[in-house]
């Protein structure tokens, strides 16, 4: 009840300065602007154009250069020719005879020679033998023809894996044939052995 008593005076208060500001609204005293200023500006502006001002700038006179002097003549001397004719040289040589490779009884035939390695390609390692890490020796025994060309190749490896491989590789190489009396022959049982190896 205090309360109430005490916030009468107060709303008394407050009541009377919003009717006294309403009033003064109401009176037109106060009035809002009727009108804004507008703003306006342009999109293409005029650029104000300058002279520009040209200075006469005139090359300054090149100084003359005296040319270099001349290089100092070279004399022409003229080669002193030999008095001595070819005639008389020629006679201090001795007479020399060519050799006549028909003379006598020369024969010349090749030596006889074993069956000799001209090509040699190194077996392909299997992808499937370096993917599991493995490693093995082959032992390739084959017959060389009279043109240098292996036949009948057999190969013996500690994996099967190789054996491929090693056929593949003998097959593709070239000898020189094996030469007995001047002729080219057969050459039986070359054996070759081959390691396979990981690199480290």
């Amino acid at each position: 009840m205090p309360r109430f008593i005490l916030s009468l005076p107060i709303a008394a208060v407050i009541t009377i300065l919003l009717f006294l500001l309403m009033r003064f609204f109401i009176s037109g005293d106060f009035k809002l602007a009727d009108k804004e200023e507008s703003v306006r500006f342009d999109i293409n502006p005029k650029v104000q154009e300058l002279e520009v001002r040209q200075r006469d700038v005139k090359p300054e006179r090149t100084k003359d250069v005296k040319p270099p002097p001349p290089p100092p003549a070279i004399e022409k001397q003229k080669a002193v020719q030999p008095n001595e004719g070819i005639a008389s040289v020629s006679g201090s040589i001795p007479d020399f005879e060519p050799p006549s490779l028909n003379r006598g009884n020369i024969n010349f035939q090749v030596s006889d020679r074993d069956a000799q390695p001209l090509v040699r390609i190194e077996p392909i390692y299997p992808p499937r033998a370096a993917e599991q890490g493995r490693e093995g020796t082959c032992e390739g025994q084959f017959d060389v023809s009279a043109t240098g060309k292996p036949y009948n190749v057999r190969v013996t490896c500690s994996s099967s894996m190789f054996v491929r491989a090693a056929t593949r590789a003998i097959e593709k190489w070239k000898y020189n044939p094996k030469i007995v009396d001047g002729k080219a022959v057969a050459r039986r049982g070359v054996v070759t052995p081959f390691k396979f190896q990981l690199a480290d």
